[in-house]
C-alpha cells in the first residue's frame, strides 16, 4: 500500500456496535479534518473517472455528498444528490433496497440527468452495494449510463461488488 494510501487509511477509525450491535462503522470525521488527506483520497478518486469521460457525478446521501461534490469540483463537471424519501424538493423517482442492517429508499429529481449522459458514482463505502445498485437503478431509469462507480473504501468481506454487477468500481482503501 502507497503511503498516500496508509496515511488515509489511518484517518478512519472503528466505532463498534453503531449504528447496531455488530456492525463496526467507519468513522470518516478524522480524515474530513485533514485537508491534505482529503484532497488526496478526492484526486484519487478522480484519477480513477477521469478516462471514463462522465458528464456528472452522483452521489447518495449524505456521505456521497461529501465525496461527490469534490471529485465533481475535481472533474470540472456538476454534482446531482440522491436523497432520502421527502428531502428533495421537485418531482422524484423512487427506488427501496435492502442495506446490510435494514430497508431504506432513495429518491433522485427526474430531471437531474438527460438520457445518454454519463454519471459516475461516488461514496464513501461500498459494503453490500446495496445503496448503491439502488443510486445506478435510479441514474439508469432515467436514461443515463454509469460510467463507473468509485469509494473511498469497500469492505470486500462483504462481497458488494457483486450488487454492482459489470459496472467499472474502483475502491482507494480495500478492508480484507
Amino acid at each position: 500500500m502507497s503511503r498516500t494510501r496508509e496515511r488515509i487509511q489511518s484517518l478512519i477509525r472503528d466505532i463498534p456496535d453503531f449504528p447496531k450491535p455488530g456492525i463496526v462503522f467507519k468513522d470518516i470525521t478524522p480524515l474530513l479534518k485533514d485537508a491534505g488527506a482529503l484532497s488526496d483520497a478526492l484526486h484519487i478518486m478522480a484519477d480513477f473517472l477521469r478516462p471514463l469521460s462522465v458528464d456528472m457525478v452522483v452521489g447518495p446521501e449524505s456521505r456521497g455528498f461529501i465525496f461527490g461534490t469534490g471529485v465533481a469540483q475535481i472533474l470540472g463537471v456538476g454534482f446531482v444528490p440522491i436523497r432520502k424519501p421527502g428531502k428533495l424538493p421537485y418531482r422524484t423517482r423512487a427506488l427501496s433496497y435492502d442495506l446490510e442492517y435494514g430497508r431504506d429508499t432513495i429518491e433522485i429529481h427526474e430531471d437531474a440527468l438527460l438520457p445518454g449522459q454519463r454519471a459516475a458514482m461516488v461514496d464513501d463505502v461500498l459494503a453490500t452495494g446495496g445503496t448503491m445498485r439502488a443510486a445506478c437503478g435510479l441514474v439508469e431509469g432515467l436514461g443515463a449510463t454509469v460510467a463507473g462507480c468509485t469509494f473511498l473504501m469497500e469492505l470486500s468481506f462483504l462481497n458488494g461488488r457483486r450488487a454492482l454487477g459489470d459496472r467499472a468500481a474502483y475502491s482507494v482503501l480495500t478492508i480484507p
